[in-house]
């Protein structure tokens, strides 16, 4: 049994002598193309075709039609014989797969530049005197997962039979998910499968120079999935790619790609594409990438949840003029979007038996970084790429704080540091640095073992002098552009010395410029460290690229995030711990839904921040996404389950490409090829079986071997499997340091923990009425004040704990009987000794450390930590702060219909009376902490027989009060639950120490001055 793989051509010509004399010539023709398993030799089957198209004109004057039966007899029987033995398929190119664990250092010199192939002009219908009848383009985006579909109809109307291209540029993140085509009738169906098979077929199809498959392209974000097809003439061929991807947020953005580059005119062109985000589209963008000529033929429509944005332009609008006669429409038609995000706690989604938690929190102040420049400098940076590097720096550099610490390091055959330690990053030090890379010039080799070892032990000499600060982000960030000359040139050994050094909370970024470095060493150096890589490409906007690159890591917001789920709920959840959270970026986890009775799911999300330590909750109904889902006409329903296994297969890869054994490595590869084969995705170990209706003719399509890339190396999330020429590189990959698969948490996830207080408070609440509860005459007290909006009250003060709670009066819409109703707008709880200010008002909860603020919304459940200070804010309900375990504080928040002609949102106060202050406290409710001797007597019927009034002693004074109840909105925010209390009159004078105005004071942060 051997393979075949060839095509076979057949002509018959047959000479005609018309009664005329003239000589007409008949000919037929057919190309089979065959694959698979034959007994016998391939040669004799080529041999026999060959005998038969050179047996066929005859000039001897025998009969035109008994030759042209016995030539037609050879013919079928030849194809009689072929069918027997095999089917028809037609190959699709393959991508290697490297299943032995080679050497690394090996592999790393067999990269190759751009074939011509590669470099061919792209058209995405290729054929002479073809029509192309349609070509359409649809996107379907639910909840940042897009499913996208190319279809086209062709036509073959030249005179004669020929090959018909299909091709489609899909960014290198895409999973091909389905190929169909209909050639005069016959439908081809596609299902993936195991690539086993499929490598030696591939290495056939590529001896023979086959034009198919998926090509690279020198393209920075694209892939090329190229098929063909020989048809004869008149023959009606329809062209339809599925594929999928996961948006990655970048920069603020999610961003949808498609490229359109028909190579004509188009009678029905259209591009179409539905988003559908549950939460709510905050924004929708589309570039002019296509040129001035198409800025108005693009349509946007949206609604609050629902985006969809056509692109269809007639023949003329095609043209670039009145009479051209090509197309103009080339590029990159481009969609930018971002959804509305209720809390920092992020954002889960139940559907189809699997959840998705999208976390992309804002509104916190960045985390101070510490960064090494490790810039090559070797000769063959010279030119264009030095030129763009230091403009690069120039720009970055800029972009550092006072409160950033930064070195330079330069590198050929030797190692040079502009600052042998960090630097804070003032003006001057920022001027000198610029001045220093502006003056570099390239030459020598490459040193880069020892450039990156002095990087880290810079860091490492940081950390323990103590210079940076312990909750800062330490990175490195390496620009190379060629392997190692000069020292440590093996790989292996380069990547062990500096896993060897870095410490865990460093991470290592590694920017390749161009084709000659070895990018794969470059990845996988970078995420060993907790970092990514991305090419550059070195051409004229490589500083573009450089600095959009930095963009992405240069305002780190938090350290450490975990998200965790009730383990009795999930299961098969991907990557849950991250290192670093990146401002504009977003982490995703997925994971399935297990059999419950229960219907909401919960998560926790920890994490530290500038100065705060936070625990984040997310709650959502199980069933309520599918049943909107169920209303959409142009959501992809299978989202969450498309996605969990996207992320879970994009790990896996990029765990494998980190295997440290053989074994490991065929382990991982069976989980990939599992998932990839039930879940239907074209990666580098499956390929897409397409075959007719009737399964007698096969077409494999499956991912291809980049030439400037290793095969099959990790990717992370950089594009659909490995080995690719540019990864989409997004600054949260799928780093190896976390566990890849990560089995559910060990604990039951339990709510933020919410210190409750005690039945009998001290509290403020409603227009203000404030109630004082004296526990050694076990009595309530009430009065208000009658105070002016704006006025910041104090309510306790009390310097020798350090601790301020002062609140800021607003106002109602309108007046009501003449007069203005105020009520707390904003409470502020300052701890002058941690540095640490909570400011609490209606719209949301801010918590300032220092110079640094971080900003929270009532939409989640949280849990914020600094030093001895805790925040703990329950979803739109309350936030109780605790400082230093032993004085509390509660705001409750009060909502009122949006519309209501009077009332606005406001807060309630309530603090216990074990708060354990110092002798020195004061403020309308502190002075009364240690009230020890309050006497009612002479209580009698009042002017109101359902209010008693008495006479009350206290502080010396004797006050006339009278009975009534305000309330307590603890346990029912609406309504309240009575509580009888004795009413001081007047704003409480005689009650409180001196007028109620004596408690204005200036800020929320200030402290009471004395009376």
């Amino acid at each position: 049994m051997i393979l075949v793989h060839m095509v076979v051509t057949v002509v018959v010509t047959v000479t005609v002598r018309h009664s005329h004399g003239e000589v007409g010539d008949k000919s037929i023709s057919r190309n089979v193309e065959v694959k698979g398993g034959v007994s016998g030799n391939a040669e004799t089957v080529q041999h026999d075709a060959v005998n038969s198209r050179e047996g066929v004109t005859r000039d001897d004057g025998g009969s035109d039609g008994q030759f042209l039966d016995e030539t037609m007899k050879r013919v079928l029987l030849l194809l009689l014989l072929l069918h027997q033995s095999c089917c028809f398929e037609f190959v699709i190119d393959g991508r290697c797969e490297d299943e032995t664990f080679q050497d690394q250092d090996q592999q790393r010199h067999k990269r190759a530049i751009l074939t011509s192939e590669e470099q061919e002009d792209f058209e995405a219908i290729r054929g002479d005197d073809i029509t192309v009848k349609s070509y359409r383009v649809e996107s379907r985006i639910t909840s940042r997962f897009a499913h996208t579909t190319v279809r086209s109809s062709v036509v073959n109307s030249g005179p004669s039979a020929q090959s018909i291209g299909f091709n489609v540029q899909i960014p290198k993140r895409a999973f091909i998910t389905n190929f169909t085509m209909n050639v005069n009738g016959i439908t081809f169906v596609g299902s993936v499968k195991e690539k086993t098979v499929a490598r030696n077929l591939y290495t056939q199809a590529r001896a023979r120079g086959k034009a198919a498959g998926i090509v690279r392209a020198n393209s920075q974000d694209m892939e090329t999935f190229k098929t063909e097809v020989h048809v004869p003439s008149g023959s009606h061929i329809e062209f339809e790619l599925h594929y999928q991807e996961m948006m990655h947020r970048r920069l603020g953005f999610y961003e949808h790609s498609l490229y359109l580059q028909p190579g004509r005119l188009v009678p029905q062109f259209q591009v179409d594409v539905y988003i559908y985000e549950p939460k709510g589209i905050s924004t929708v963008e589309i570039p002019n990438t296509l040129g001035q000529h198409f800025s108005e033929l693009i349509k946007v429509t949206s609604t609050k949840d629902k985006a969809h944005v056509v692109f269809k332009p007639n023949l003329q609008q095609q043209k670039l003029c009145e009479n051209c006669s090509h197309s103009v429409i080339d590029g990159v038609f481009t969609v930018k979007y971002d959804v509305v995000r209720d809390a920092n706690a992020g954002e889960l989604q139940v559907s189809d038996g699997h959840f998705v938690h999208f976390f992309a929190p804002s509104n916190l102040s960045p985390l101070p970084k510490n960064i090494v420049f490790v810039i090559d400098v070797s000769g063959s940076m010279w030119g264009v790429k030095m030129k763009q590097t230091v403009e690069a720096m120039q720009a970055i550099l800029d972009d550092l704080t006072v409160d950033d610490f930064f070195s330079i390091i330069d590198f050929n055959h030797n190692v040079r540091c502009w600052s042998e330690s960090l630097v804070s990053g003032s003006s001057i030090q920022i001027q000198d640095a610029k001045n220093y890379v502006q003056n570099i010039k390239p030459n020598g080799g490459t040193n880069i073992n020892e450039a990156l070892l002095r990087a880290v032990q810079m860091l490492v000499r940081a950390t323990q002098q103590k210079v940076i600060d312990p909750r800062s982000v330490s990175m490195i960030i390496l620009v190379s552009d060629g392997d190692p000359t000069v020292g440590e040139i093996k790989l292996s050994t380069i990547q062990k010395n500096v896993k060897r050094v870095m410490r865990d909370d460093f991470s290592l970024f590694s920017l390749g410029i161009g084709f000659d470095v070895d990018y794969d060493f470059l990845e996988r150096i970078a995420m060993e460290n907790r970092g990514t890589a991305q090419r550059i490409y070195a051409n004229h906007d490589a500083a573009e690229q450089l600095r959009t690159f930095y963009s992405q890591v240069s305002s780190p917001l938090l350290r450490k995030i975990t998200t965790q789920f009730p383990e009795d709920l999930v299961s098969d959840v991907t990557q849950n711990h991250f290192d670093k959270y990146f401002s504009g970026s977003e982490l995703v986890v997925a994971g399935k839904v297990l059999p419950s009775e229960e219907t909401t799911l919960t998560t926790v999300t920890t994490a530290s921040a500038a100065g705060l330590d936070l625990t984040l909750h997310t709650e959502t109904e199980m069933s309520q996404l599918d049943v909107e889902l169920m209303k959409q006409q142009h959501a992809f329903t299978g989202f969450a389950r498309q996605m969990w296994s996207y992320i879970k297969i994009k790990q896996l890869i990029s765990e494998r490409s980190l295997a440290p054994t053989a074994m490991k490595k065929r382990k991982i590869t069976q989980q990939i090829m599992t998932l990839a084969v039930e879940h239907q995705f074209v990666t580098p170990l499956t390929a897409l079986l397409v075959e007719s209706e009737d399964a007698t003719e096969r077409l494999l399509a499956d991912a291809p071997k980049d030439p400037k890339h290793g095969c099959c190396s990790g990717a992370g999330v950089g594009g659909p499997g490995s080995g690719l020429v540019t990864p989409v590189t997004h600054v949260y990959g799928i780093p190896p340091w976390a566990q890849v698969s990560t089995p559910a948490p060990s604990q039951a996830v339990i709510g933020v923990k919410d210190w409750t207080l005690p039945p009998k408070v001290n509290l403020v609440d409603n227009d203000p009425h404030f109630i004082i509860h004296l526990p050694q005459s076990n009595m309530d007290v009430c009065f208000n004040i009658d105070s002016k909006p704006g006025h910041i009250l104090n309510l306790v003060s009390d310097p020798g704990a350090g601790v301020v709670v002062n609140g800021q009066l607003i106002s109602s819409k309108q007046l009501i009987k003449d007069d203005v109703r105020t009520f707390f707008g904003i409470i502020s709880v300052y701890s002058q000794r941690d540095g640490v200010a909570v400011t609490i008002s209606t719209d949301d909860i801010i918590v300032h450390c220092g110079n640094v603020s971080h900003s929270f919304t009532w939409r989640a459940t949280a849990q914020l930590s600094q030093d001895r200070v805790r925040v703990s804010i329950v979803k739109n309900s309350h936030v109780t702060v605790t400082v230093n375990t032993n004085i509390q504080v509660m705001a409750l928040l009060h909502r009122v219909w949006n519309k209501h002609p009077v009332n606005v949102d406001f807060l309630g106060i309530y603090v216990p009376n074990e708060n354990q202050y110092s002798g020195l406290v004061h403020g309308l409710i502190g002075q009364l902490c240690y009230v020890s001797h309050v006497s009612v007597y002479d209580v009698h019927e009042g002017s109101d027989p359902e209010k008693k009034e008495a006479t009350m002693e206290v502080k010396g004074n004797k006050l006339q009060v009278t009975r009534g109840w305000q309330k307590d909105y603890r346990q029912d925010t609406q309504r309240g639950a009575n509580v009888s209390c004795w009413f001081v009159h007047n704003s409480g004078r005689g009650f409180i120490d001196g007028h109620f105005s004596d408690y204005i004071v200036p800020s929320l942060l200030s402290f009471l001055q004395k009376l």
